[in-house]
Parts: structure tokens; C-alpha cells; sequence
């Protein structure tokens, strides 16, 4: 069943066009990959997704419904979370506190409520911060949840902005380059937390450079070049595509 569906999505800067009339789907509870060389409008294709841009042209339906052009924050509210290239996080703040960020989205007492503690306000909190514990756990954060966000390592910074996308109990989580900047024994170590979220039920989309992890997580992989979607399929298809090596190396695979 498919979660995500673009249709002939573009997004133009004046004169460059950073996404050109793309086409791709995303079955309910796969993660699925989204790869290209530099440039080649992967980023943008998240933001036009999550709603932090508008398309110049085309549809976007999530879980059946039109999302192009909604505002970011309702797109979450419908079930979309994301994370970034590069970290935003909180870093005065502690490591529980940046998770429960990501809750809020839950939330359903207001900001007046909040104020005078209602009782109403204080079971609130103590859900929001349930979930954030939660997801800390699933992540393997929790002995650091006292912990200033800027104290941690580099490696347990990007697993936090995971676990905050996932304290809003998404149906939809994209994952822009995760593993940037990440070791070996990092990188491994997100793909098995990366697995769990999977087997939880969650559907990824997932942006990233590092082949080998690509390969080794997602069902299937669209992959894009110059703003177009040129292949899409198995891992085992893709790697062989010839429009897929060119688009990498620069030259037909015969050559």
C-alpha cells in the first residue's frame, strides 16, 4: 500500500531547476532509499515533501491526501517527521528536553492550560515525557538524558534529532544524510537503529551517500540526477543500471 506518491513534481529557482517533473512512490512500512550525486535535488525533494518549500508544479498525496503547498507544521501533524544535513538541535538544552520538543506535536493542552498547571496540563507532560524517554531507549540515549545537548558526542547529536523526530510518532520519517560525518562503528550502529524503526512499523525515506548502507537497509531506491528521477528499484537493479553508473561516474558502463 503506498504511504507517499509524487507526481510529476518540479521546483524551479528562477532559472535553475532544482526538481524536474519527478515521479516516484513509497510503499506503507519500507524503507526506501533516495540516492544521487551532488546536486542532484535530493534535499530539495525533502523540502518540497515535508513542506518547508512549495513546488512550482505537480501533487504530493500523503496517506492518501494532497499535501503539496500545506504548511510544514500540518504536515507533521498528519504524520511527517524529518531530520537534517545538518544538526538542529537545542544545545542548551538537555538531552530529554530536545526529545520532548519532537513530542509536542501530541500535545493537546494550550499554552494557557500549560501556565496554570491544570491537571489536564500536567498529565500532558508527563505523556510527552514518557515518549521522549522512549525514544531515547530505542536510540540508546538514556544514560545521557540529564545531559546538555551540546555535550555529547558528534555520532549521539545525529541519533538525538532521530529520537526527536520519532517522539512525534510518525507513520512517515525522512531521514536526510544521517550518517554525515558519522565513523564506521558509528554508521553501523545507526543502521541497526535505523532496522528497528523499520520493524516498528515506521516507513523511511532515507537520503544518503554512504552506498554500503544504502544498500544493505532499503527494499527499494529511487534515484535521481540534474532534478530527475532516472532509476528506480531493488538494490540489486539499481547497481546495474546503466543510467545509474553514468549519472556516478560520468561515462556509459560499457566504457
Amino acid at each position: 500500500m503506498t504511504l507517499l506518491a509524487v507526481h510529476g513534481l518540479s521546483k524551479r529557482f528562477g532559472g535553475l531547476t532544482a526538481v524536474d517533473r519527478a515521479d516516484f512512490s513509497v510503499e506503507r512500512g519500507a524503507i526506501h532509499g533516495l540516492i544521487g550525486p551532488n546536486g542532484s535535488g535530493k534535499s530539495t525533494m525533502f523540502s518540497l515533501i515535508s513542506g518547508i518549500q512549495k513546488p512550482t508544479s505537480g501533487a504530493i498525496h500523503f496517506a492518501g491526501k494532497p499535501i503539496a503547498g500545506m504548511r510544514a507544521d500540518r504536515i507533521a501533524r498528519a504524520g511527517m517527521a524529518r531530520t537534517f544535513q545538518e544538526i538542529q538541535l537545542f544545545y542548551d538544552m538537555t538531552v530529554l528536553e530536545n526529545a520532548m520538543v519532537g513530542a509536542q506535536s501530541l500535545g493537546r493542552v494550550g499554552i494557557l492550560g500549560a501556565m496554570v498547571r491544570l491537571p489536564s496540563a500536567l498529565a500532558e507532560e508527563k505523556m510527552l515525557k514518557d515518549r521522549a524517554l522512549e525514544c531515547l531507549a530505542l536510540l540508546g540515549l538514556s544514560s545521557y538524558a540529564n545531559a546538555l545537548a551540546r555535550t555529547i558526542p558528534y555520532g549521539h547529536q545525529r541519533l538525538l534529532e532521530i529520537a526527536r523526530a520519532l517522539a512525534a510518532k510518525p507513520s512517515l520519517l525522512l531521514l536526510d544524510e544521517p550518517a554525515a560525518g558519522m565513523n564506521q562503528a558509528e554508521t553501523a550502529q545507526l543502521s541497526r537503529h535505523i532496522e528497528t524503526i523499520g520493524k516498528l512499523g515506521v516507513t523511511v525515506l532515507l537520503v544518503e551517500h554512504n552506498m554500503k548502507m544504502v544498500m544493505g537497509l532499503c527494499s527499494k531506491i529511487t534515484v535521481l540526477a540534474r532534478g530527475q528521477v532516472i532509476a528506480g528499484g531493488s538494490p540489486f537493479d539499481v547497481q546495474r543500471d546503466p543510467s545509474v553508473i553514468e549519472a556516478y561516474l560520468g561515462r556509459p558502463r560499457a566504457a
